[in-house]
């Protein structure tokens, strides 16, 4: 089985490349496809699925993941699924429970930043400094409902720790935290939305 994953930025790309190891294991493959901000994506998103629909081999998928940016969740999700749908392809909510789908679509809320904050420890052993109550935190309690922002609330939490003084750099932020996550435990909604999402693929293709 192969994946091909669809996302809007480049520091989503440094995640995964550390998280879907830890989720797909050894025996599943896959690709990852990053573009220049979500709009970008959208708005390329139609041609993309259309082309993978001419030659894609049943036993490869695609996820598209994308944030929500402050959008509301359910108009982004239906127009991610019309997309796939009008392209030819079947998705996770498209089927009946059980049955295999070709296309998974995700959304972190509000940004890829809440999953890092969904995972306390992964922070502290990125960054040592980082204060261990954080999660105690009332800001910090629920990663997918911080205000003003999750990249601007981690830039000011690494900054208040010694780390990243000239400025949030999201990617490397992103490679150096991923690397210690814990799936299974990460505390954002979203984030097991997305984990539970993978999942099923892989269960509905075996």
């Amino acid at each position: 089985m192969h994946i091909e994953f669809l996302v809007e930025e480049s520091s989503m790309n440094e995640a995964l490349q550390n998280l879907l190891p830890k989720i797909l294991g050894e025996k599943i493959t896959f690709d990852i496809h990053s573009y220049q901000g979500k709009f970008d994506l959208l708005s390329k998103l139609p041609q993309r699925l259309r082309g993978y629909k001419s030659w894609l081999p049943s036993d490869h998928k695609i996820v598209v993941l994308v944030d929500e940016d402050r959008e509301d969740c359910k108009l982004l999700k239906e127009k991610l699924e019309k997309i796939a749908i009008d392209a030819g392809f079947s998705t996770k909510k498209s089927v009946s429970l059980g049955d295999q789908f070709q296309v998974l679509n995700r959304i972190a809320i509000e940004e890829l930043e809440a999953w890092f904050f969904g995972d306390v420890q992964a922070l502290i052993n990125a960054y040592p400094g980082v204060s261990p109550n954080l999660e105690n935190q009332a800001k910090y309690r629920d990663p997918d409902a911080i205000t003003g922002g999750t990249w601007e609330a981690l830039e000011k939490v690494l900054q208040r720790a010694g780390y990243h003084k000239g400025g949030l750099e999201k990617r490397k932020a992103a490679r150096e935290i991923s690397l210690y996550m814990n799936p299974s435990n990460n505390r954002s909604k979203s984030f097991q939305i997305f984990y539970d999402g993978l999942l099923k693929l892989i269960i509905s293709y075996s």
